[in-house]
């Protein structure tokens, strides 16, 4: 019976967002001069950095389901466009906003402060992997060529700007527009002092997708260079971000340094790189997505997914373990509530890194518990929304967001063995 209800959930979560695709496909306006995705609901016309890149992966996915043959190139289009709107905006030192909105300014918000100086947040690092996304479901990586300078300038601003060079990690400059908004590992936290375990994850996908990129035009040094880092990346976090006592991946405070004054503290100073910041946040399973968790490291982790003490949900899990004290389910936009409640995004990152490292019956356990939860909102209120409640399933806020939701319908296709629309090479790995 519940199998029954499941695949119905799916089928009308399908519906639903097959027959809302036009809501997000938004065509050029102001200087947003491409057609892009936004996630909808209070986003329209927002152009966002990890929001496109899942609203991507999703609707691809979706592609070739649709009757009207006109719906897939423009999905492709507007993908792209994506893609182009974002180097479209890059600055001279390489530099590339989170996210563009047209509003009563000229160009991005963003770009404005850094030009004034201000050294903001830039793109999260899903940029190239959005454009391998795109390319490998069409085949055809020759529209990417044109940017290729662009992604050199794009990694070199990371590193110019966002490398702590003492731990070998990158870090935030503050906690605006995180993606992962009052993640209390960044939120309220001194500028430059995270190295936040979401941002160094996905960046060793981020620089294997740069790596693909050049390859694809026989660039082979500049992508040697970029797999070189990225497995210095991976020794740094499997060093310093790795907890041996908890078993944990955690965010790791970089402001580390021997701190004189006057005649104190001259004999044996601080050595050690950095201090973890022992809060458990559900993007210390993001290495298990990545592919950068040991087999043994994985088996640890996978004990608190389902754990109804830390951060197991009836509907997926809760975005920071219940019990630590920053767990919080209150109802509020910018900052988005990460301190508890559900999103799919990460039920998805976390399915995801589940199959990667065998534990299929799992993940089956996260699809079922993620279609029950978006199945029930559907029936219920006849949308989708934002963020839930992982008590009861009841949703938070911003009904009519499609974005990364999309992705349970990734999840059953998975299951059934479809491969997932990442990178292959992390797939296969």
């Amino acid at each position: 019976m519940e199998d029954k209800r499941t695949e119905q959930y799916r089928q009308e979560l399908k519906k639903f967002v097959m027959s809302h695709a036009e809501d997000v496909l938004k065509n050029p306006r102001s200087f947003i001069r491409y057609p892009f995705i936004d996630p909808g609901s209070v986003y329209d016309g927002n152009v966002w950095d990890w929001d496109t890149y899942w609203s991507v992966y999703g609707f691809l996915n979706l592609a070739d389901s649709y009757e009207d043959p006109s719906v897939k190139p423009r999905i492709i289009e507007h993908a792209q466009g994506n893609i182009r709107n974002f180097f479209d905006h890059q600055l001279e030192d390489g530099y590339i906003p989170m996210m563009i909105e047209v509003a009563d300014w000229p160009e991005p918000y963003l770009n404005m402060r850094h030009k004034e100086g201000k050294i903001m947040n830039m793109h999260k690092p899903f940029l190239c992997s959005q454009m391998c996304l795109i390319s490998d479901y069409t085949g055809d990586y020759s529209w990417t060529e044109e940017f290729l300078p662009g992604v050199a300038k794009y990694f070199d601003c990371y590193d110019h700007y966002y490398f702590h060079e003492n731990s070998g990690l990158y870090v935030w400059q503050d906690d605006i527009m995180i993606g992962m908004d009052n993640d209390p590992a960044t939120f309220g936290r001194p500028p430059f002092s995270t190295a936040n375990i979401y941002l160094n994850s996905f960046m060793c996908v981020e620089l294997e997708a740069g790596a693909k990129l050049y390859r694809q035009f026989g660039k082979e040094e500049e992508a040697k260079k970029l797999l070189g880092k990225r497995d210095a990346l991976i020794t740094a976090i499997q060093q310093e971000c790795w907890d041996k006592r908890d078993r944990f991946f955690y965010s790791v405070d970089v402001d580390i340094k021997t701190r004189k004054y006057d005649w104190f503290h001259q004999g044996l100073g601080v050595f050690w790189k950095t201090l973890p910041i022992k809060i458990r946040v559900w993007s210390g399973f993001i290495p298990m997505y990545a592919g950068i968790a040991t087999k043994e490291q994985a088996a640890d982790m996978v004990k608190h997914i389902f754990d109804p003490d830390t951060f197991g949900s009836d509907f997926g899990l809760t975005t920071l373990s219940k019990d630590e004290k920053m767990f919080d389910l209150s109802v509020t936009n910018n900052p988005s509530n990460w301190l508890g409640p559900i999103w799919l995004v990460a039920n998805y990152v976390v399915f995801r890194g589940l199959l990667n490292y065998g534990y299929r019956m799992e993940a089956e356990i996260m699809y079922k518990r993620t279609m029950r939860l978006l199945g029930d909102d559907l029936e219920k209120t006849g949308s989708l929304h934002e963020y839930y409640n992982p008590f009861n399933g009841e949703p938070v806020m911003n009904g009519g967001f499609i974005n990364w939701n999309i992705l349970a319908l990734n999840m059953a296709d998975e299951l059934e063995g479809k491969k997932p629309m990442c990178l292959q090479s992390l797939y296969e790995k």
